[in-house]
């Protein structure tokens, strides 16, 4: 029966799609081949047809005919970032997403942008676009295919740094930009790629004619291959029938016999004549458990001599063979099979008919190859004797369907005057369904066998024997063991269909918990153990993960514990580590090891190696284990690879802080230590020659300036190091807010001071040196920050759970959404009361003074009068005295 729904995955994956923006990829061989040229040419006919076009970003590289091309198109100016002194443009997103056009072209997908950006590479910037919902046309060359990057440097001696994953391509529409090598080269000479200089270098390195033409088919092969990708996701959410054979997929069938090492290397011989995908298939069936431990361990070698060559492998459960192949060739879209066919004895195929003869007769218009193994398998010898006896089944499950069917005959004795005999055979189908469902096929077939003498004996006259006096009797003995035997047929086959399905289930079930047993894991400590826990869990084996090192593998996690290995055991993880193959034992290489090492493989390489190994010494993994090991590994690799991808990702964001504190200190230095500098050499000299108390003055209140700022940067050090000494004691608020603006008199000249604060204000358990500094530092901003003449109003309000401190300028205010950052380090915000000079660490040091002493402090803007208004919260534990019910607001 055949299946024709569509398949859910792809049709969720097609649903995922619908509401994301479309993208085009325009890919090309090398540079100079005209991508961005095209791109800007369709983009400019998608906008002479109505179509909102834009243009994010394009590098023109000085090209006249690129820049003629931009010419006219609406261009979105690209944001300034500040980067070690330079000034880097990189695309604004935010413009272009509050612009929303139906398109915009981006250039350059593999860039990597400027640190302070977004994000760090460009296609996530066209990521975040296109989930946006606007499409995206793009250009990439072949070299930036992170799968391929390996490739490439190979034969072009270039280590290209800039790459994009496999992905990006699989979801995007590919179109190739082409020109012949011999057309390309004369452009980079006629200076049309790169200036004369450059473009001299670039021919007798890169642009070679050979690395050119393997870049030229490189680019074609991995557009077929995502058009084949395309093709065959629209025919599963389709449900279309049809191997739709524009590209070539082999599938090689194997079995546990040692002749399927020789189909595999045939399939690979194949594929790289056709250059097509390929995958090698074992079918599980029923007969799968009945497998000896040599049987299985040759089905293991074969699997893993075909993922060393190159193949995907796939395990698949069925009730037989040729179901389970047909159903994979019409998932898998499979155009020609390879399978073997050993010579068997005419009484074996009479009773088990061909797999190939009816392969070929169910298998439609796909092409089969069929190979000889060279010798015959005589299956009386491959089985063991006790499996033959495990194959009937064991001896109780006979004695259960007897008890079943003596059962039914004290019954129907029971009832032999009520009912017919025709209703007493049919009762008699109950004890061989329960046998054939319960204990599998034979024990049906003997319950069917024992149900009709039992009938003959006790039911047809004359009774008490086995002999038939009426020949209609005889068809009634004959119809009950033929509907016996159909009946144990089907209940054995549902029964079969059962146990696939329950072991499909827990392998489901099992992967699903080791996701969310790995994705519960908050740092890559616990990652790497969770990920050896639940693999030794999952496969009854002993686990050990090792990284790469400068000295070799290093052994990072374990499960049970283990504090060393062997030196052969390190061997063979370093040459899983090296080849990207498994080593150890069960493999082809250094099988002296009691471990097998799997490498933990992405597209970025291998980032570890997984040991396993069993208590008995016994073969690490069974053939029946090797489909769940390759899919957890396939997982735990992704990851491990999301976590190290997330540190680096942290670490860059660290790094780029850094640059930016840095930045941002050399330019408040600079300038808020030339300037009181500046004042005080001048108002020196001059004393020189006229030595006067106002010049005096004027270096006193330039030195306490310095004197300030360098207080500023050393408590902000201890706010950021911890080290922040307390003293709590009893203050006096309105004498704290009487200091701080004594002390500030020379920040506020040009501005009234007005304190609104009751007299009977209760006392608060602070520390007055810290609460001198926040109100010194806040005072100052207001000072700076308001416009001049204006007055600034300090006041303390009661609440029934607090006291609110605040201070309020009249000047522009804080820009919307931008309160909490006016507190961040070195921030001076455009449009907001932060945007003259300054070192942007006054308010950093209130926040980090008043969170010491157990307060808050917050920023708002003020509507009357207007301007900036920032408020020390004192909570309730702070203040000495009760408030009284007439306090409260």
């Amino acid at each position: 029966m055949t299946d024709d729904r569509p398949s859910p995955e792809a049709l969720l994956r097609q649903a995922a799609r619908e509401s994301r923006g479309r993208l085009k990829i325009f890919l090309g061989a090398a540079p100079g081949v005209g991508k961005t040229w095209e791109m800007l040419n369709q983009g400019a006919r998608r906008r002479e047809n109505g179509v909102d076009v834009v243009v994010g970003v394009v590098e023109t590289h000085g090209r006249r005919d690129t820049e003629a091309m931009v010419h006219g198109a609406e261009v979105i100016t690209r944001r300034t970032i500040d980067h070690m002194g330079h000034n880097l443009g990189e695309m604004d997103i935010d413009a272009i997403l509050e612009r929303h056009p139906a398109l915009v072209l981006v250039d350059e997908l593999a860039h990597t942008n400027a640190p302070g950006s977004r994000h760090p590479k460009r296609y996530q910037d066209v990521e975040e676009l296109l989930d946006a919902g606007i499409d995206v046309y793009s250009t990439l060359n072949i070299q930036h295919v992170e799968s391929l990057n390996d490739v490439v440097a190979s034969f072009t001696r270039v280590r290209v740094r800039e790459t994009v994953p496999d992905s990006i391509l699989e979801q995007a529409e590919i179109e190739v930009v082409d020109i012949p090598p011999d057309e390309l080269i004369e452009r980079l000479r006629d200076g049309k790629v790169y200036i004369p200089q450059e473009a001299t270098r670039a021919l007798s390195h890169f642009f070679s004619k050979s690395n050119l033409t393997a870049l030229r088919e490189m680019a074609l092969r991995r557009a077929a291959q995502a058009v084949d990708a395309q093709m065959l996701e629209h025919l599963r959410a389709n449900a279309l029938a049809g191997s739709f054979a524009a590209g070539e997929r082999i599938l090689v069938a194997i079995s546990e016999h040692p002749h399927a090492a020789g189909l595999v290397r045939a399939g690979k011989r194949m594929a790289d004549a056709l250059r097509a995908p390929w995958t090698v298939v074992h079918i599980e069936t029923q007969r799968d458990q009945y497998f000896t431990e040599g049987s299985r361990s040759q089905l293991a070698e074969t699997l893993a001599l075909a993922s060393r060559l190159g193949a995907s492998t796939a395990s698949i459960p069925a009730v037989n063979v040729v179901e389970g192949l047909h159903s994979f060739v019409r998932d898998a879209r499979a155009t020609q099979i390879i399978i073997g066919k050993s010579p068997r004895s005419w009484w074996f195929e009479m009773r088990h008919g061909s797999v190939v003869d009816r392969l070929v007769r169910v298998i439609g218009d796909v092409a089969v190859h069929v190979l000889p193994s060279g010798e015959a398998i005589n299956t009386a010898t491959t089985r063991p004797r006790q499996n033959r006896r495990s194959l009937w089944g064991r001896p109780v499950d006979y004695l259960w369907s007897l008890g079943a069917v003596a059962l039914i005959t004290a019954l129907c004795l029971m009832l032999s005057q009520a009912i017919t005999l025709g209703n007493i055979a049919l009762l008699y189908l109950v004890p061989v369904m329960f046998a054939a469902a319960t204990f599998g096929l034979r024990a049906g077939l003997f319950a069917g066998f024992t149900s009709s003498l039992a009938y003959n004996f006790f039911f047809l006259p004359p009774t008490g024997t086995l002999t038939v006096s009426n020949p209609e009797n005889v068809v009634s003995i004959f119809v009950l063991l033929g509907v016996a035997i159909v009946t144990s047929q089907f209940a054995a086959r549902v029964r079969v269909q059962a146990d696939l399905a329950a072991s499909s289930a827990r392998q489901n079930a099992a992967l699903a918990s080791f996701s969310r047993q790995l994705t519960a894991s908050a740092t890559k400590e616990e990652l790497m153990q969770a990920i050896c826990a639940d693999i030794a869990r999952l496969l009854e084996v002993r686990t050990a993960l090792l990284l790469p090192g400068a000295s070799g593998p290093d052994l990072r996690a374990a499960f049970p514990p283990e504090d060393r290995l062997g030196q052969i055991e390190l061997a063979a993880a370093q040459w899983a580590v090296d080849n990207d193959q498994p080593a150890g034992r069960g493999s082809s290489t250094l099988t002296a090891s009691d471990w097998l090492f799997h490498p933990l493989r992405t597209s970025r390489g291998v980032l570890g190696v997984l040991g396993l190994a069993r208590e008995d010494a016994g073969e690490p993994v069974r053939s029946d284990q090797l489909p769940l090991l390759m899919s957890l590994l396939d997982q735990a690799a992704i990851a491990f690879d999301r976590m190290t991808l997330e540190e680096d990702n942290m670490k860059a964001q660290a790094v780029g802080e850094r640059d930016r504190l840095r930045s941002a200190l050399l330019s408040s230095v600079s300038h808020d230590l030339r300037t009181p500098l500046t004042t005080i050499v001048t108002a020196a000299q001059e004393m020189k020659h006229a030595p006067s108390a106002e010049l005096a003055e004027t270096i006193e209140t330039e030195a306490q300036r310095l004197n300030r700022f360098v207080a500023n940067l050393l408590d902000m050090a201890r706010v950021e190091a911890g080290a922040l000494p307390l003293k709590m004691e009893a203050t006096d608020l309105f004498d704290a807010v009487a200091s701080a603006v004594h002390d500030t008199r020379t920040a506020l000249q040009g501005h009234a001071v007005e304190v609104d604060i009751v007299p009977d204000i209760p006392l608060v358990r602070l520390d007055p040196v810290l609460l001198h500094h926040c109100l010194i530092n806040l005072l100052d901003n207001a000072g700076r920050y308001g416009d001049p003449g204006t007055p600034i109003i300090i006041r303390c309000q009661r609440r029934h759970d607090a006291l609110l401190l605040s201070i309020v300028d009249q000047g522009p205010g804080i820009a919307p959404g931008q309160e909490k950052r006016v507190f961040e380090t070195f921030t001076r915000l455009e449009g907001s009361d932060r945007v003259r000079h300054g070192t942007g660490l006054g308010l950093a040091i209130v926040k980090g003074f008043a969170e010491a002493m157990g307060l808050t402090v917050e920023a708002s803007n003020n509507d009357e009068p207007h301007g900036a208004c920032f408020t020390i919260r004192i909570p309730e534990a702070r203040i000495i005295a009760p408030l009284s019910p007439k306090d409260l607001a």
